[in-house]
Order: C-alpha cells, then structure tokens, then sequence
C-alpha cells in the first residue's frame, strides 16, 4: 500500500511538473526562454512519472525497461535542447532585447 502511494506521488508530482513547463513554453516571450522553461522540466517529469512507473512494476523486467528509458532520455533531451538553441542562434536568431549578436556567427540567406 506504501508503494502504491508513493507510485502516485510522484505519478502526480511528474504530470504536475509537466504542466508547469508546457505553461512556461506558452508564456515565455522568446523562442530560448521557451526551451530553457521545456528543456528543464522534461527531465526531471520524465524521471518522476518513469520511477512511479517503475514503483508499481515492482522488480521485475518492466522496472528495467523503464530505468533503461530513463537512461536513454537522460542523454537525449539535453542533447535535443542544445542542438535546438545552436542551430538558433548560428541562423541569426536573437533572444527578446538583443538587437544583434557576433556578425561572424549570422549566415547569409539567399532572398
């Protein structure tokens, strides 16, 4: 019965925490403010819901799969964030405020 408790602790703490940041990717003012509000809490969402997750799976097989996913997201969500925001800011994307950053850094564009 604890377990089952502390499974839907953090069940609702992670759909909880997900929500602040899909309010945070609604009302942020800029493409950046945006990812770093999603690129945060995806990670920690991920690891509540995967542990409540693994919390009823008890230990066993699924427990595994769910660590593994952890894993796998562990890595690849930051990765995504940064890929994101580099690829941003070389195609000359400036964040609310900032009139011009490095010149060497804008590409040209063909019009």
């Amino acid at each position: 019965m604890i377990l089952d408790w502390l499974s839907a602790a953090l069940i609702a703490a992670g759909a909880l925490l997900s929500v602040i940041g899909g309010i945070g990717l609604h009302r942020m003012p800029d493409f950046y403010c945006r990812l770093h509000a999603v690129g945060i809490t995806d990670t920690l969402c991920s690891f509540l819901i995967l542990g409540g997750l693994s919390f009823q799976a008890g230990l066993s097989l699924a427990s595994v799969k769910l660590f593994l996913i952890f894993v796998f997201l562990l890595f690849t969500s930051p990765t995504a964030s940064y890929s994101l925001s580099h690829s941003a800011w070389k195609w000359g994307l400036n964040p609310k405020g900032v009139e011009d950053h490095a010149p060497s850094a804008k590409i040209k564009v063909r019009e």
